[in-house]
């Protein structure tokens, strides 16, 4: 697959079915090694008892008594060993099923890790591409759905159900090979569930996206961050008429395929069922009534063994069509697992921070049709501390994303002390950051995890507790249940306790204290707070900054009167550098901002006094 590119997996209807369930095997084995033996010993066990032992020796040696061929003696010792059997197929079973159990659970982690893991790989912009959401949803589609446990059951069965019919045929050959004839059909039965199990791939792919939108609308009632406007507003109704046209549009999908489905169905079952036993039992029967050398014991073992044929082949060809269709979902894990990002790490470990330039910098968003960032240019200097200012979609935030190389620019270079940032191992780049993002997040995890972004050691908690003073929340966390250790919502904690918009803003902002670090982004750091919170949190900021590079990024410039720089952004491009005495000196777009939120902040301030 080119790298960075999600391809629509409609694209990919006919995938090599073979190394998909080599693939899946692989992948089942890297999770845990147990469970493909497991199910395998008890299925090869339950095929073999039941088809051959059960349903074909023990009826033969019986008839065979009945008919005067064996004593009484004999068939107590039959009884005895078929008994014996019995006992043994019983543990078999108890103890693979008690080692599925905990197989399957180390199973679904392992995979579920391998998944959340390269979620966290991929490159940002996938977040913005429908597509990369349709593809990850069909990767946890296959946990979700159970289709790793369907997949080693099939892949189990098909083994037992081969063996099985091998053991079978041999008896029927032994009794008259004519009868093999009448089994011919279901090689057609193979053809036709896989063609059926391809059409059901080709549906449930078509549903992607509504049920996709369907889970949307499910969440939305539940999260919390969409409670107050649904109940304010007639906004969830829009959400369910997308809702309901998802689920009708599932349902004529459904129904377009229903009679191709049917057909299918159809053709399988005369092939697969009814041709092998009317034949079979014409046969037989004829050649019992015509006294041709079939005696009971011979004419009940065919039909037995010909209604065991019947069920191992239909078992072979259904697992083989089920395996069919489930090795085109694991082309879609292949293809997630697969996917190269764009943005590729570099070798060079990011050494003390000295120097930023961005030079000639032009960036576009994938499918965007004009440029976010156009021929950008300025430097950032070891201890200075700069604001970034401007409307809202003037490009501020693009910035920072192309500083993080969570986007790679599309026309000039970000020199990091000198050498491109693409050099840079990107891990170690991004641990010279500390970043406030204007879409900050609170987790529900504990307050001391929220701002350290870890498993709280020994000794941490006064380290948490000083960044939760310096931005200033520090007196409302001391009042919670547990103190720092309280759980942010109640969503698994029923002593869980919820924050403000300002209080949680002021704790995302308090991860930057606990670290260690070279540059500070604060993007919109205020912007859930009053005029009076957000001046003393920028004090609290300059002085914890000392010594350190700080660039804010606001459209709001409380924060720009105390920088050494201000750069200016509008429409992408950089529109003036200065200090703020230099661009109010200089009248341009900077100074009627300033002049316009300054009456506005007069008038708030005046307010809260």
């Amino acid at each position: 697959m080119p790298p960075g590119r999600w391809v629509p997996v409609h694209e990919k209807v006919d995938v090599p079915v073979f190394k998909n369930i080599i693939y899946a095997v692989k992948i089942l084995f890297k999770a845990d090694k147990t469970i493909m033996p497991a199910v395998i010993i008890a299925q090869l066990t339950t095929e073999v008892f039941t088809n051959f032992i059960q349903g074909i020796l023990f009826l033969k040696v019986l008839l065979g008594i009945i008919e005067g061929n064996g004593s009484f003696e004999y068939y107590t010792r039959i009884l005895l060993i078929f008994f014996a059997s019995a006992v043994v197929y019983e543990i078999i079973i108890i103890a693979s099923d008690y080692a599925q159990n905990i197989a399957m659970k180390r199973v679904f982690k392992g995979l579920n890790n391998m998944i959340f893991k390269k979620a966290c790989e991929v490159d940002v912009a996938c977040y913005e591409d429908p597509v990369f959401y349709d593809a990850y949803q069909r990767a946890t589609d296959i946990l979700t759905g159970s289709i790793f446990m369907a997949f080693v059951m099939d892949f189990s069965m098909l083994i037992g159900d081969i063996l099985a019919l091998v053991l079978v045929i041999g008896v029927v050959t032994s009794i008259d090979p004519s009868y093999l004839i009448f089994l011919a059909p279901v090689a057609i039965v193979f053809a036709v569930e896989i063609k059926k199990s391809k059409l059901l791939y080709q549906r449930d792919l078509s549903m992607t996206t509504n049920n996709r939108m369907k889970a949307y609308s499910q969440r939305t009632v539940f999260l919390k961050d969409f409670s107050k406007d649904i109940r304010t507003s007639n906004i969830f109704a829009v959400i369910l008429r997308r809702f309901d046209r998802a689920v009708q549009d599932n349902i004529y999908i459904i129904k377009n395929y229903g009679m191709k489905l049917f057909f299918y169905s159809l053709i399988g079952s005369l092939f697969g069922e009814f041709t092998p036993i009317v034949g079979t039992y014409a046969y037989a029967s004829y050649r019992f009534i015509n006294d041709t050398g079939l005696d009971i014991t011979g004419f009940s073992v065919v039909l037995s063994s010909i209604n065991s044929v019947r069920q191992t082949t239909t078992g072979i060809a259904n697992s083989l069509a089920d395996l069919t269709n489930m090795a085109l979902y694991f082309q879609n894990l292949h293809d997630f697992f697969d996917y190269e990002a764009k943005v590729v790490p570099g070798s060079r470990p990011a050494e003390p921070f000295e120097l930023l330039e961005f030079r000639h910098v032009s960036f576009r968003y994938p499918s965007a049709e004009e440029d976010a960032i156009r021929d950008m240019s300025f430097t950032i200097r070891r201890g200075e501390t700069v604001a970034l200012v401007g409307v809202n979609g003037a490009g501020k935030t693009t910035l920072v994303k192309l500083l993080l190389r969570f986007y790679d620019v599309t026309e000039g270079e970000i020199l990091y002390n000198g050498v491109n940032i693409k050099e840079y191992d990107t891990a170690s780049l991004r641990r010279r950051f500390a970043t406030v993002f204007q879409d900050y997040k609170t987790f529900a995890l504990s307050v001391n995890e929220n701002v350290l972004c870890h498993a709280v050691q020994d000794g941490e908690r006064a380290l948490a507790e000083e960044a939760l003073k310096q931005s200033g929340v520090w007196d409302k966390i001391a009042t919670l249940p547990e103190g720092a250790d309280t759980v942010l919502t109640r969503e698994f904690d029923e002593n869980g306790a919820g924050l403000s918009g300002g209080e949680a803003q002021k704790t995302a902002v308090a991860r930057m204290f606990a670290k260690s670090f070279d540059i500070a982004i604060l993007d919109e750091p205020s912007s859930a707070l009053d005029p009076i919170a957000e001046y003393k949190m920028y004090e609290n900021l300059i002085a914890a900054t000392e010594n350190k590079t700080v660039l804010y990024i606001s459209h709001r410039l409380s924060s720009a009167v105390l920088s050494d720089k201000i750069l200016v952004v509008s429409g992408g491009r950089l529109a003036e550098v200065g200090t703020h005495t230099e661009l109010m000196a200089a009248d341009g777009e900077y100074a009627k901002m300033f002049s316009l939120q300054a009456s506005r902040y007069a008038e708030e301030v005046q307010e809260l006094g």
